[in-house]
């Protein structure tokens, strides 16, 4: 099911759909993805939502250095990928030496696994590839394979479009984030019931939004428990 509607062969938009590969330069490195729409769909695709949720992290110079992040939905793994190379970290002295690189947990559904970790791969030096693990996530069901509350930081990027999968979702981010978590989700606000979701999410967390890019139409929210507003 595609996020955004389009006519087969139609336009700049599905051109990007229907690229095998799509390239972009973060962290001081180029990235080249592999797509595969025809077979994965959404999930094998890169959105703007990931572009933009990059760019931000990159811009602001958040310290991902010697945290714990997992991303939701990664598809392609753009996000995921760029999140390990700014989290580079050095090695301290006196020996033995301890890395200070990011962990990163990239998640998908079972169906795309193949493709992200392939991306994966190819885009991660050798020496950041241990740092970045490709894991299983179907929201709501594997989470007794994540420890509760272990992660600095969680990241969306265009992972609100479908209401049947809000109440996992939020049940999801609730079981993964702790008092410290800052949660950041990246969105194009498509229809009503992905205004339904960010009331839910308030519900919850206390939510601002912390980004918004005019020329892609896509908004970045910042979740945390309770009042919490830490800045990044």
């Amino acid at each position: 099911m595609a996020l955004v509607p389009y006519e087969e062969g139609g336009g700049w938009t599905a051109r990007q759909l229907h690229s095998p590969w799509a390239t972009f330069h973060f962290a001081s490195r180029t990235i080249r993805l592999q797509q595969d729409w025809r077979r994965l769909g959404v999930a094998a695709v890169v959105w703007d939502a990931a572009v933009v949720l990059c760019a931000y992290l990159e811009m602001e110079g958040i310290d991902l250095r010697d945290r714990s992040v997992i991303e939701l939905g990664a598809g392609t793994g753009l996000l995921g990928i760029v999140v390990t190379l700014l989290g580079k970290g050095f090695f301290c002295e006196p020996c033995p030496p301890v890395p200070l690189g990011a962990r990163v947990t990239i998640t998908d559904r079972a169906a795309a696994l193949e493709l992200l970790e392939a991306n994966v791969q190819a885009n991660l030096p050798p020496e950041l590839r241990p740092r970045a693990v490709v894991k299983e996530l179907t929201w709501g069901k594997d989470l007794d394979n994540f420890s509760p509350g272990a992660f600095d930081f969680i990241l969306g990027a265009d992972i609100v479009y479908l209401e049947e999968t809000f109440a996992e979702l939020l049940q999801t981010l609730e079981h993964l984030c702790s008092e410290r978590t800052v949660i950041l989700l990246s969105c194009r606000i498509r229809y009503e019931r992905d205004l339904k979701f960010l009331r839910m999410l308030r519900e919850r967390f206390s939510v601002s939004e912390v980004h918004y890019d005019s020329s892609k139409d896509v908004h970045i929210y910042k979740a945390q428990r309770g009042s919490r507003k830490d800045d990044l």
